[in-house]
């Protein structure tokens, strides 16, 4: 007989069939579903962070433009300070050789003067008299005498005044040859896009430069040097007049600048005094905080090593119960504990050597800071020092020769 070969394996109901079904089309449009919302939010994001792009790109490129303009600008002031200290500095050169100039014919008056001087000598009898020619003649000699000393002052200064004018303006040009630079810089970094074909990614791009600067120290140099440099030149404009005048001016008129010298001198030399009072108590309070910032680590140095401890503590108790046999290998209310002790004084110890750097690189920054207070006090004893010098020396405007050499020796 034949017999119906039996399928091996298990056999479903209808129900078990239609179930089947409607779970994999619910699955299918779960699915769906959950592709349509990422889709939409992958829509989105794309949307937002192009949008995002483009409008960053755009302002970066604003800024760009604006700051090459800024510096465009500075430039120009710049280039405008460079001609015009050129023009001052070969001003003052014409006025310095004709103060030479007139110096050097003051020796034909002198000589002439020395030479009836001496002729008058050869007078014999009666008429080897104090007449009013002979008072005129020494007369004469004695104002040649001072307006030679006037003069030669007058070349000593346009001579200084012409280094500081050179040192003004080789600052000017280095301010205008870096700023020339930044500009190059600026305009090729306008030029770029995604086009371009030398671009790349760069290793650590918004690090901060070593030797950066804020925007207003920027701006506070370029200040300076522009400053500096008209300061300079209204210093040398003043100079050249008062050289220019200096060939014809009475006595008067030069003491009254010598006492506006000698009154601006002091008052450097207060100004230098109250400054340098004042930088030495600064050095004695940056020494207290760096005694106390020192006691201050050494604090954090030993609670971080007892945190340490206290970790291998509880690390190696963790390890140890780690070994425990059978049923013992419980996660009890000690297991929990240890744990949680073990992440607490881990956040501790990060928090402490965070909290270490942060004073040591505070105690640096005292350091540092230290350094430059104390060089600048010895900047400022030194320029004490100079000054001080340089009222004692223009005493000999005033004294005569010997009683300023007398009055020399007595301070030595």
């Amino acid at each position: 007989m034949a017999t119906l070969s039996v399928k091996p394996g298990q056999r479903f109901s209808v129900p078990d069939w239609h179930s089947s079904s409607q779970l994999l089309c619910a699955d299918a449009e779960r699915q769906r579903a959950a592709s349509h919302r990422v889709r939409q939010e992958a829509r989105a994001l794309r949307n937002n962070t192009n949008n995002q792009a483009k409008w960053d790109e755009h302002d970066n490129q604003t800024r760009l433009a604006e700051r090459i303009g800024s510096v465009s600008r500075w430039k120009e002031t710049l280039d405008k300070c460079l001609t015009d200290i050129d023009v001052e500095i070969d001003a003052l050169a014409k006025v310095k050789e004709a103060v030479e100039h007139a110096l050097q014919a003051k020796n034909l008056a002198l000589e002439v003067a020395i030479e009836c001087l001496t002729l008058r000598e050869s007078r014999r009898a009666i008429e080897v008299v104090r007449d009013p020619v002979e008072e005129e003649l020494h007369k004469e000699v004695r104002l040649i005498e001072r307006a030679k000393r006037e003069l030669q002052q007058r070349v000593n200064e346009a001579f200084e005044q012409l280094g500081h004018l050179q040192e003004a303006r080789q600052q000017l040009a280095c301010e205008q040859q870096h700023k020339l630079q930044a500009l190059e810089i600026d305009r090729a970094c306008l030029s770029l896009s995604v086009n371009s074909a030398n671009i790349s990614c760069k290793v650590n791009p918004t690090r901060l430069p070593a030797g950066s600067t804020s925007l207003e120290e920027w701006e506070q140099s370029s200040q300076y040097s522009k400053e500096n440099a008209e300061a300079e030149m209204k210093a040398s404009a003043k100079l050249r007049e008062a050289a220019l005048l200096a060939i014809a001016q009475s006595s008067n008129e030069l003491e009254a600048q010598r006492v506006a010298t000698e009154f601006a001198l002091r008052k450097r030399l207060r100004d230098l005094q109250r400054a340098h009072d004042e930088l030495k108590w600064q050095e004695q309070s940056t020494l207290e905080e760096l005694a106390e910032m020192e006691e201050d680590i050494r604090h954090l140095e030993e609670d971080l090593r007892r945190k340490v401890q206290g970790l291998k503590v509880a690390h190696t108790r963790l390890e140890s119960r780690s070994s425990r046999p059978g049923r013992e290998l419980c996660r009890d209310q000690v297991q929990d504990g240890l744990t949680d002790e073990v992440h607490q004084l881990e956040g501790t110890i990060r928090v402490l050597k965070q909290k270490l750097m942060e004073s040591q690189d505070a105690l640096n920054a005292l350091y540092r800071q230290l350094h430059r207070i104390q060089t600048d006090l010895g900047c400022k004893a030194s320029s004490l020092v100079l000054d001080n010098k340089c009222v004692d020396s223009r005493r000999k405007l005033v004294l005569p020769a010997e009683k300023f050499d007398t009055f020399n020796q007595t301070r030595n």
